[in-house]
């Protein structure tokens, strides 16, 4: 409402909605001191305390309930309140999609229907079907910065879980939607796909839930040794969301609006907002390990110590190698097991579908050449697709020279054509406030943040700002 009150045209409101384009990173940090199990019977907990609260309940209902409740509570009491044993890495992603799972599904379509309701109110249009104002990625199981567990192996068993919950999740929602589209009236789009069936929408949806069951179970499989996948595995989030959307269209075409705008539309937004890799994993690495595994293959070619050379020098072999058509390293070679780590979690990279990952962030980063030495270690991997490299500018020297850093980039021959989209660079917040104070850095990340936005806008190239906020005061976080 105060934006077209401002003069906004209401067409250019709801275009502007629909291209929102926020990312929420899941961390491991460990804020949340509480258990996953007794959270979950906290929760059962309120739900017998508000079943209590009807009015209406016969003796024997209330009886039953205190009794659930009474268990409940004693469950709770003698369950162990701190873990015994440090949860590995996938352990803590298996964290992060229980987040998902118990929360974010719900949520997500809940809050697009307030900014549907709130933007047809006030413009008389409707955020689109694909519109996903809001995403998800996660560091856990990516961030490998001073952990050593975090490992490319890892990485790897991350995003096939990710595949399998995803396609489970999907599973429990096409079921259900199966057995309420029972409907019979369909558009001849529709019926093109599936038919003369009594009840198309139903055979529509159970195609769809065997290609997810097929997805679910290559997953499981994967977990355990290399398979390929089959034809009726899913890869493209299109062949998720283009049943969903006929079914849809269909619906709204045939007088059915009123259904289709029920746990259909929920699932569209699910559909469009999580995709077949429910997260888009990032993965993290400090730049110093970037330099040592590039020392270590300087040295073997002959050519010097790559960590001795000054940025001209570095940047004028990094340029020359990324334009290079030949590989850098012969098939025979063997790396140190540092140097054999760093390559691995790059081919792992190169691997994965492009959906499933986010950015490649370089921790500790202080000049142009420690982002084409990520670019140059991918293209290695056989990376032949473009991926987000960002530099993470963490202390205060690194902020201050933010602006100058990535100035220098975005002139560099050839690095603009390699980009294909915004530049992204990461803000860090709570190492910054650790190293400087809390006042002192937040005057540091603002400055920064000007010159990145001023520098852009010269070189004309989108920016993508990643703010590294902590979620405790005391990790840098804030408002």
């Amino acid at each position: 409402a105060r934006l077209l009150a401002a003069g906004q045209k209401p067409d250019e409101l709801a275009r502007q909605l629909g291209r929102l384009d926020i990312e929420l990173v899941l961390t491991a940090h460990p804020t949340e001191v509480a258990r996953r199990t007794l959270i979950q019977k906290y929760d059962a907990i309120a739900a017998q305390l508000a079943a209590l609260d009807h009015s209406d309940l016969l003796a024997d209902e209330r009886e039953r309930s205190v009794q659930r409740l009474q268990r409940l509570i004693a469950e709770a009491w003698h369950t162990e309140e701190i873990r015994r044993s440090r949860p590995t890495p996938v352990d803590e992603a298996k964290w992060g999609f229980a987040v998902i799972e118990h929360s974010l599904w719900q949520a997500v379509p809940q809050f697009l229907r307030r900014a549907d309701r709130s933007l047809q109110a006030a413009t008389g249009l409707r955020l689109p079907l694909e519109a996903a104002p809001i995403r998800f990625a996660s560091w856990m199981g990516g961030d490998r910065d001073g952990n050593p567990n975090v490992t490319a192996r890892v990485t790897r068993e991350v995003l096939l879980l990710a595949r399998w919950m995803a396609a489970d999740l999907y599973l429990r929602d096409v079921d259900q939607l199966a057995a309420e589209l029972s409907m019979q009236q369909a558009s001849a789009e529709l019926r093109a796909q599936v038919g003369d069936s009594a009840e198309p929408y139903r055979a529509l949806l159970k195609q769809l839930r065997e290609r997810l069951r097929e997805t679910r179970s290559w997953a499981q499989q994967a977990l355990a040794a290399q398979v390929a996948p089959s034809a009726a595995v899913l890869q493209d989030n299109h062949d998720l969301l283009a049943p969903l959307q006929l079914c849809y269209q269909s619906l709204h075409a045939c007088g059915m609006g009123v259904i289709a705008d029920g746990p259909l539309l929920d699932c569209l937004r699910r559909a469009a907002t999580f995709g077949l890799f429910l997260v888009r994993l990032d993965v993290r690495q400090d730049s110093s390990r970037h330099a040592a595994a590039l020392t270590e293959i300087t040295d073997y070619l002959g050519l010097g110590r790559y960590a001795e050379w000054d940025e001209a020098a570095r940047l004028s072999f990094l340029q020359r190698e990324l334009d290079n058509r030949r590989p850098l390293l012969p098939s025979d070679y063997r790396p140190s097991a540092d140097t054999a780590e760093v390559l691995a979690t790059c081919r792992e990279v190169a691997a994965a579908p492009a959906a499933s990952l986010g950015s490649y962030v370089i921790s500790m980063a202080g000049a142009a050449s420690d982002v084409l030495a990520v670019q140059l270690l991918l293209k290695e991997a056989g990376l032949r697709r473009p991926i987000r490299v960002v530099p993470l500018f963490e202390t205060l020297a690194d902020l201050d020279n933010a602006g100058p850093v990535i100035d220098r980039l975005l002139g560099l021959p050839g690095y603009r054509a390699r980009l294909h989209g915004p530049q992204e660079v990461m803000i860090g917040y709570s190492d910054s406030a650790k190293d400087a104070g809390t006042t002192a850095a937040a005057w540091a990340q603002y400055r920064a943040q000007e010159a990145l936005v001023r520098l852009c806008r010269e070189h004309q190239v989108e920016l993508l700002l990643f703010h590294g906020r902590g979620g405790t005061v005391g990790r840098g976080g804030g408002p």
